[in-house]
């Protein structure tokens, strides 16, 4: 929880840093909203890897299923970085850049996830 409230606490002063520079210089305060950004980006991922850890555990029990588990990580990681490029576009003012992000990610997960739909498929058809 703590890990939260520091991040959520770098983010503010950060946006605060930024509104300060809008005035005089915006191109600087969108360098702030980046940098910003990137850093929680990447301390993001230093919390993926205890969640990748924890997914190992599950991997060990999951046995064969473990294409599944694969999938979810790939789907989760599509989503994350989606989100976060779009995030940086519609904050530098190119919304349209952030929607053409947002469908290509829509579409990549969905595509990530046709395995799964084969192997519902492939089991009901054992069924009968």
């Amino acid at each position: 929880m703590s890990e939260i409230i520091k991040v959520g606490m770098m983010g503010i002063l950060g946006v605060l840093l930024a509104v300060q520079f809008k005035a005089n210089k915006p191109e600087y305060a969108m360098y702030i909203g980046f940098a910003i950004s990137i850093l929680i980006f990447f301390y993001g991922l230093k919390q993926v890897q205890a969640v990748l850890e924890q997914f190992d555990v599950i991997r060990g029990i999951l046995g064969d299923a473990e294409k599944y588990l694969t999938v979810l990580l790939r789907v989760i990681g599509i989503t994350y970085i989606c989100e976060f490029s779009s995030g940086i576009c519609k904050d530098a003012g190119y919304g349209s850049v952030a929607e053409q992000i947002e469908i290509l990610g829509k579409l990549s997960v969905m595509f990530a996830g046709i395995p799964i739909l084969f192997a519902v498929i492939e089991q009901i058809q054992s069924l009968m």
